[in-house]
């Protein structure tokens, strides 16, 4: 099957269909990813580590939570000036987000440990600092990870009217000006789930444009439990303390912080020019590679020799090595990656990188400016991208 064709002069407004559900599966021979999956059991193997229960992890836990724990009650409690709650808003801010790249998304991969009971709990610290891990399930770890930039069932995609994020979607007069409005709304991101997407999402059974099952049970008591957990820290106790003007005006901070973070890291992954937009066949029901292939020809590692980044991030600029192995700690991304560049550039398949946070962040704007240009002969990629591709 060839991997270097693509679909050109395809008018973005009139190819998108409605999705069918679970219906869209992957075709092809799975052949390379069952070589891939003998060679990192063999990499961890010989290293004598552990996917998951990393103490490494372990610790990193305590450390960010501690953060949070320790910056929160000095927000709320010791700061007396704006100069000083200022810094405590924006560590606030960074931790939460770090809770969510870390903590949380492990456990919700089922990538902290072996234990199912440890993965829902650490996957539960979303519910803490205002998401919902129920939905959380659905829109990210089914939608989005099984079926990456496939426009009406990647719901991360998925801006309606704001933005046109995928050639597939229709473009709208304001998309022109796209590459300049969306850097201050990705800072509303958290703020949204928060008031709004996960009401919204409950309310109509429907993440985006696909379906799915509402909560009930433990599952609904969570969700519940969480978000006046949730409103009580983020409202209920500052108030006790604060003028509402200035509850309100910190908690837009913090939750501007977390957000922009968030939504960074996950455009700088998929949203970029070397990133491919696949389109089903004709039916609608069926891609044209195997699912690890999609995963290859979908998602760009980014600043892999951060090590800092990676650390404050989860390992998510090792987002190929995520994509592929998402039940592995992400402490093992760096030993991952080696394994997976090496098969790939054995096997003739992309291995996508941008070498910095800044060559990554470029890409993204150019995407989005050239998404919102005048329609014309619209380029809609179908995963074949050049392999090996390193930028930046």
């Amino acid at each position: 099957m060839s991997l270097d064709s693509t679909h050109r002069g395809i008018p973005a407004a009139t190819t998108l269909r409605e999705p069918h559900a679970e219906r869209l599966k992957f075709n092809g021979d799975n052949s390379f990813h069952r070589e891939l999956r003998r060679r990192v059991e063999a990499e961890f193997k010989r290293s004598g580590t552990r996917q998951r229960d990393s103490v490494q992890m372990y610790v990193k836990t305590a450390v960010l939570l501690a953060t949070f724990g320790l910056t929160y009650a000095a927000l709320v409690f010791l700061a007396g000036c704006w100069w000083q709650a200022l810094p405590l808003a924006i560590v606030l801010g960074m931790a939460t987000a770090a809770i969510g790249f870390n903590i949380m998304h492990d456990g919700g991969h089922q990538a902290y440990s072996q234990r199912r009971w440890v993965n829902r709990l650490m996957a539960l610290t979303l519910d803490l600092v205002g998401g919902s891990s129920y939905i959380w399930q659905w829109k990210h770890a089914r939608f989005h990870h099984t079926w990456v930039n496939v426009a009406g069932h990647d719901s991360d995609i998925d801006l309606g009217v704001l933005g046109r994020l995928s050639p597939l979607q229709r473009r709208r007069p304001w998309h022109r000006w796209q590459h300049i409005y969306l850097w201050p709304l990705y800072a509303v991101t958290a703020i949204r789930w928060h008031l709004y997407g996960d009401f919204r999402d409950m309310l109509t059974g429907t993440v985006g444009e696909r379906p799915f099952d509402r909560p009930r049970g433990v599952d609904l008591a969570g969700f519940v439990i969480g978000k006046l957990v949730f409103f009580a820290l983020a409202f209920g106790i500052p108030l006790l303390f604060h003028p509402v003007g200035t509850v309100l005006l910190f908690y837009a901070l913090v939750s501007a912080v977390a957000g922009l973070l968030l939504a960074l890291v996950f455009q700088m992954a998929h949203v970029v020019e070397q990133a491919a937009f696949p389109v089903p066949d004709e039916s609608g029901c069926r891609m044209a590679v195997p699912w690890a292939i999609h995963q290859l020809q979908t998602t760009v590692d980014f600043a892999r020799g951060n090590r800092i980044l990676s650390w404050l991030i989860g390992g998510l600029n090792f987002q190929v090595e995520h994509h592929l192995f998402p039940r592995i700690s992400h402490v093992h991304y760096p030993q991952l990656a080696r394994v997976v560049e090496a098969a790939c550039r054995e096997f003739d398949l992309p291995y996508l990188e941008h070498r910095t946070f800044r060559a990554g962040i470029a890409s993204h704007y150019r995407w989005l400016r050239q998404l919102g240009q005048a329609d014309g002969a619209v380029v809609i990629q179908t995963g074949m991208t050049p392999a090996h591709a390193t930028t930046g």
